[in-house]
């Protein structure tokens, strides 16, 4: 998986974490990362047979929009968070380590425009024991594509 982060020729780094902490919240907790510039790998599936696929990058305070953006792009009539064990499955990567190098080569990805913003980004690292921090052109050098409103921000507190 690390090998497609090296052949993106982007310049990264690795940083080793304690798999308790590779949660996107309490990694940032932990080692003091902004959420505003860690990104999480989401396997989405829409409602078909056989279910279509894709991954998506969206920044962790910020909703990936399944019902409508997602929904759409898939072409389905239904879209859902692929449940874990399918992303399992199909990426070889466990939540909290999925990350979109090394994915399989006809799992689509999609990147929330806002993630192209950040100077470095914090990605999965493939396991939950590291992550990947780079220039977010990263992704679209390994054939990502930038989606806008992708995600949402949340709604204010009421």
């Amino acid at each position: 998986m690390l090998d497609a982060a090296v052949a993106s020729g982007v310049a990264h780094e690795v940083v080793a974490c304690d798999p308790d902490l590779a949660d996107t919240a309490a990694f940032c907790e932990a080692y003091g990362y902004d959420m505003e510039a860690s990104a999480n790998a989401l396997v989405v599936m829409g409602k078909a047979d056989p279910p279509v696929l894709a991954m998506c990058i969206v920044l962790a305070h910020t909703r990936l929009d399944v019902n409508k953006t997602v929904r759409k792009r898939l072409g389905t009539r239904k879209a859902s968070f692929a449940p874990g064990e399918l992303t399992e499955q199909l990426t070889g990567m466990v939540i909290g380590g999925v990350t979109p190098f090394g994915r399989p080569a006809d799992l689509p990805l999609w990147i929330d425009e806002r993630v192209m913003s950040c100077a470095r980004v914090v990605l999965g690292g493939g396991g939950r024991d590291r992550k990947i921090v780079a220039a977010p052109e990263i992704l679209t050098a390994i054939g990502g594509e930038v989606v806008t409103d992708l995600a949402k921000l949340p709604a204010p507190p009421a």
